[in-house]
């Protein structure tokens, strides 16, 4: 990792409280399947599995080659909406997430994630949140970090999910590039995640504002092409 990413969060110290944003500290293989066959875990309104996503998450992507820029920018505490230009596969969430990680040792809820049926409770205890605008409002609320993508389904246009803006006005937008590395562009060679400045709707915006919201959808979708660039 490199850029202005230098302020790496501090270890995480073992703690199983009931913690659903802060990155923590990690069981054995023993004591992480004690806990779970005994039942000592907690899991939050969203379906999310904190001790799930330490144990399974934080060793992933820690070993993900990501390179990021503009990492002050990502709050180390209360809530904020990161938009990212990619599509969701299988890496970008999971990039994204160990982006974050390492730079204020937070989770990451990744908004507009796929709900089959049996997969989907997994894939909500790792840390994905439906599609609606409703969730993403409920998740920001509750103070955590949330990321979506500019096309929140699989084959829609590139342009920002208007709906999930104005469900959030009021809370930080930041715009993210996340592109692969290198000349040939391929995952096995590292990623590469830039965060733009912070975007707000005007001063005194309605919460739910149309206009603010297309207006805004807009402005995220050029930040996200300038950074695309740079």
């Amino acid at each position: 990792m490199s850029g202005d990413a230098l302020a790496v969060a501090p270890p995480p110290v073992p703690n199983y409280g009931i913690d659903s944003d802060r990155l923590l500290g990690r069981d054995s293989l023993v004591a992480a399947l004690r806990r779970r066959w005994d039942g000592r875990y907690a899991v939050d309104v969203f379906g999310g599995d904190p001790h799930l996503q330490d144990f399974v998450l934080a060793p992933a992507v820690g070993r993900i080659t990501v390179e990021v820029h503009g990492g002050d920018r990502v709050p180390a505490s209360g809530p904020a909406l990161l938009i990212a230009n990619r599509r969701w596969g299988v890496a970008e969430p999971i990039v994204l997430a160990g982006a974050v990680q390492r730079v204020v040792g937070r989770r990451l809820r990744a908004l507009g994630m796929p709900d089959p049926p049996v997969v989907g409770t997994l894939v909500h205890k790792l840390g994905g949140i439906g599609r609606g605008a409703g969730d993403a409002g409920a998740v920001l609320r509750a103070g955590h970090l949330a990321t979506a993508p500019l096309a929140m389904r699989w084959r829609g246009a590139d342009e920002a999910p208007r709906d999930v803006i104005a469900a959030t006005l009021g809370f930080p937008l930041l715009p993210v590039s996340v592109r692969t590395a290198g000349p040939l562009g391929t995952p096995l060679r590292g990623w590469v995640v830039s965060v733009g400045e912070p975007l707000a709707p005007p001063e005194g915006t309605a919460p739910g504002d149309p206009l603010a919201a297309a207006e805004l959808s807009e402005a995220v979708r050029a930040a996200i092409e300038e950074l695309l660039t740079t």
